[in-house]
């Protein structure tokens, strides 16, 4: 159960029901306004180091940079998460956090070419989007331990629908006031806003309930990892799902070249990529809050393979646009697939990991599937840069629906499955000792 008793009495099938619990408004507030930040700065790194260097690959090697780390540390993070107490933790991520957008601001401030060089300048912001990718190894499978102990399990589909909302919706302030502030200000304040963001988060956390540790290692650490390990592989729901976004993610990662497409392609200056960096994130939003309504947990294997065919048909059609507004549609159209994925990926995790396993499980899911995204920006980065920009994109859109395709021929037994029968594999499949 979750800590503290709801606002007030929750219906069956209120769609605010997870809403209604504080602690729970302050885990989404410190939720959106980091990722407000963190977005912000992944539109501004991008457009600054492609500005500073003219090199596609240069774009690429933001993802890598991000991921290494984080894919390194993700299961020590997920040990880590779920020994520690979790409030404590956060502070001190997010404290890291804040130190590395602080070096960003000074690094890149007018000023700062008098005393450093461009290689100099470049190597600091590199430096720091590694760090950042460090803290992402350890927030992923903290949060995530949080999100579990402030909802009860009957309103965990709720809690992720609007867990995903919040994030989709910070992902849509996030670049578009990224992209107006740099246009219009500069890189110096569009810094100090994303410092200012990550500073309310840290006040956000201030307020969360202290969550001492369910988890006491009694064996090695890395039996401990094999044990996580274990558990996420004897779920043939959750191997599947979170092993089909993976692939579909790392070849469809299109968000990475749009500097280039905004510059180059279509020629809508910084403007227009914000509002083209905002467009997918739009269509997650609006399908969010369809999906309160609506869920797509009914047939939930059946729902999460149409959502990644239409991710794929989408970036296929983004590629072969050559006008600004049709752009923006299969962006929208790319975001809202994305997010009924998001949907039902979250909420099957929410289901079938133990408590005492969440830190660690949810780790190998941060190793695999968040970090594809980076995974994805330096394929997308790399294809770019020598098949050309959309060929290199045609190829993603290409790859993930064969991917689709091979996943539905082995997992057809998946398919007609009812969100009752997903509660199974906890139960049948436990992790083996």
């Amino acid at each position: 159960m979750a800590d503290g008793e709801p606002d007030s009495t929750i219906k069956k099938k209120d769609r605010y029901a997870a809403l209604r619990y504080p602690e729970f408004r302050w885990y989404l507030s410190m939720r959106f306004f980091f990722t407000f930040a963190y977005q912000m700065q992944a539109v501004i790194i991008g457009y600054y180091i492609y500005k500073l260097t003219g090199l596609k690959s240069a774009l690429g090697y933001i993802g890598l940079t991000e991921a290494v780390p984080a894919i390194c540390i993700a299961l020590y993070g997920g040990y880590v998460a779920d020994k520690s107490e979790k409030k404590r933790m956060m502070l001190l991520i997010f404290s890291t956090m804040w130190l590395a957008s602080l070096v960003l601001l000074l690094v890149t401030m007018p000023q700062a070419r008098q005393y450093i060089s461009s290689g100099t300048e470049l190597f600091f912001i590199y430096a720091m989007i590694f760090v950042v990718g460090l803290g992402r190894g350890f927030y992923g499978p903290t949060a995530f331990t949080i999100m579990a102990r402030i909802i009860p399990r009957e309103e965990y589909q709720n809690s992720s629908i609007w867990n995903s909302s919040t994030w989709q919706f910070a992902s849509v302030v996030g670049p578009m006031v990224g992209g107006f502030l740099l246009a219009w200000a500069g890189v110096t304040v569009t810094f100090t806003v994303i410092l200012i963001f990550i500073s309310i988060s840290l006040v956000s956390i201030l307020f969360l309930n202290r969550h001492p540790a369910e988890y006491i290692p009694k064996e090695s650490i890395s039996e401990s990892l094999k044990e996580g390990w274990r558990f996420y592989k004897s779920s043939r729901m959750l191997m599947g799902a979170q092993t089909l976004d993976l692939f579909a993610v790392l070849f469809g990662g299109v968000v990475a070249v749009l500097p280039v497409f905004a510059k180059d392609i279509l020629h809508v200056g910084e403007i227009g990529f914000g509002m083209m960096r905002a467009a997918d994130s739009v269509g997650a939003v609006i399908t969010m809050f369809v999906l309160t309504r609506y869920s797509p947990m009914g047939k939930p294997w059946r729902n999460l393979l149409i959502a990644v065919t239409g991710f794929g048909l989408s970036i296929i059609c983004f590629g072969l646009s050559n006008n600004f507004y049709w752009s923006l549609f299969f962006l929208f159209t790319l975001g809202a697939f994305d997010s009924v994925s998001m949907v039902i990926r979250s909420t099957i995790m929410q289901m079938l990991i133990p408590d005492k396993m969440r830190g660690r499980v949810s780790a190998v899911n941060s190793m695999f599937i968040n970090s594809s995204n980076e995974i994805g920006a330096f394929e997308s980065g790399m294809a770019a840069q020598y098949l050309g920009t959309i060929p290199s994109v045609l190829f993603g859109g290409g790859m993930t629906l064969l991917i689709v395709t091979l996943t539905w021929l082995n997992t057809k037994k998946l398919v007609p499955l009812k969100v009752e029968e997903i509660h199974q594999p906890r139960e049948v499949e436990p992790a083996q000792g």
